[in-house]
């Protein structure tokens, strides 16, 4: 009979440590806690590097990619098209704007004041998002294109007419608290914009991720693939579309909320229809269907206007025709980057970025 095999401390440590890396590859939720960790330390390394200018603009992109990975949701993984996310992200804004605004007349000041505005400005988006979703689940094509260009178009002539309530064309101031004094007297503003628009990116990031690879995100994309197949397979096709539209709607009050804390005010210009132009076609570049795409999207929107900036800088123009052309030229810009990313690589960068690491992984292989 043979002895029992015997087992060493530093196999089992071995044994031990391969099982935790094992549960780490199975759970999507570890996996994804432990993306959104090291990109969290990635990001407050990266806010300690970068000048000011630097560190608003990461905030600025952190706040468009939770507009830009909800319309992904919806339109690249539901298959509803939305023209309308620009006027979801001025609700949010304006939610922002006239809870702070109630705070500071009420005399209550407390950083933590903050995240309820956020939170507000989710809930109330949200229950915008579910009633046009009821009516955009009926719809198919140009007629839901129709809707959700509608809605771009009178939510800010609505905050416009009721100028006593909205501010009219001027809009409304967003008082903030500055950052905590626990992180000192001198802790720069801009770097306490980069951390707090980069939690909240990083908390919808995680939350949208498991989205997608659960059960819901399943449905999500067999109701853009097949209407009639999904709804043979069980899929309550309708309530589907409408939660979808709730998500996406929920991600852009979020991300519109935060640019109104950034720019510490709101007016109806800031969320035009071209805002919502620049958002489809800025997850179409990206890669339509993938969250990684949605943040080559919010970087896209943010680096824009400053090439064409730089770009008006090397031309001797009078200073209307550089404001025409700093108006005019990243929708021109965004629109032959369209054309061409279509044509050269229909996944868009991401699309592009994962062919050539696949094509390079093959050359390296013996």
């Amino acid at each position: 009979m043979n002895a029992p095999t015997r087992v060493t401390a530093p196999a089992s440590a071995a044994v031990g440590s391969a099982g935790r890396g094992n549960r780490l590859r199975r759970s999507t939720l570890l996996r994804h806690l432990a993306v959104a960790l090291v990109a969290a330390l990635l990001l407050v390394a990266a806010s300690y590097g970068l000048e000011p200018f630097r560190n608003f603009q990461l905030a600025t992109v952190a706040a468009y990619l939770c507009a830009t990975a909800g319309l992904t949701v919806l339109t690249g993984l539901n298959g509803q098209l939305s023209l309308g996310h620009g006027a979801l992200m001025a609700t949010g804004a304006y939610t922002v704007a006239l809870t702070q605004g109630r705070f500071l007349d009420s005399g209550v000041t407390s950083g933590w004041l903050l995240v309820v505005s956020l939170l507000a400005s989710v809930l109330v988006t949200v229950a915008v998002g579910a009633v046009i979703g009821l009516a955009a689940a009926r719809l198919r094509g140009p007629y839901l294109a129709g809707l959700t260009l509608a809605v771009a178009v009178v939510v800010p002539a609505v905050a416009i007419t009721f100028d006593g309530v909205f501010g009219g064309e001027q809009g409304l101031s967003v008082p903030v608290e500055p950052p905590p004094l626990a992180l000192g007297p001198y802790f720069p503003y801009e770097r306490w914009q980069a951390w707090l628009a980069g939690a909240a990116m990083l908390l919808t990031m995680l939350l949208l991720a498991n989205l997608v690879r659960s059960r819901f995100g399943r449905a999500l994309r067999a109701v853009r693939d097949d209407e009639v197949a999904a709804r043979l397979a069980g899929i309550h096709v309708g309530r589907t579309q409408v939660l979808a539209f709730v998500v996406s709607a929920g991600c852009a009050g979020l991300g519109g909320g935060l640019l109104a804390v950034l720019a510490q005010s709101v007016s109806p210009g800031a969320f035009s229809l071209t805002l919502s132009l620049f958002l489809l076609m800025a997850i179409v570049i990206g890669g339509l269907g993938s969250l990684a795409g949605a943040v080559w999207g919010a970087v896209l929107l943010v680096a824009l206007p400053d090439l064409t900036h730089s770009v008006t800088e090397l031309f001797t123009l009078s200073p209307s025709v550089a404001q025409r052309w700093e108006g005019n030229l990243p929708l021109a810009i965004f629109g032959v980057t369209l054309i061409v990313v279509m044509i050269a690589a229909p996944g868009g960068i991401h699309g592009l970025l994962t062919r050539a690491g696949r094509l390079l992984a093959r050359r390296r292989r013996p």
